[in-house]
């Protein structure tokens, strides 16, 4: 028996990471690349995401704090490695 292939299911916070990755200057090539992901997913994402239509596995609606929640913690995550690159 073969066995079904399962897609793979991401957040709503891993996605807007992404996302957030590109509008940072990364080219969605880059950030795919690096995410493991295929090109064409990480660009239906960015679409998905100008057109305000981007959710995640588990689709629950996203309130405006746990927005500025996940956005403040990829930052702090960002402010720590860019600390620690320049400590060394």
């Amino acid at each position: 028996m073969s066995e079904a292939k399962r897609r793979a299911q991401y957040t709503l916070e891993f996605k807007q990471e992404a996302v957030r990755l590109v509008q940072a200057g990364q080219s969605i090539a880059a950030v795919a690349r690096t995410l493991g992901i295929v090109d064409q997913t990480m660009f239906n994402w960015v679409k998905a995401h100008r057109q305000g239509r981007l959710t995640g596995a588990d689709s629950k609606p996203v309130s405006a704090e746990q927005m500025e929640l996940t956005r403040l913690r990829a930052e702090n995550a960002r402010l720590k490695m860019e600390r620690d690159i320049l400590k060394k």
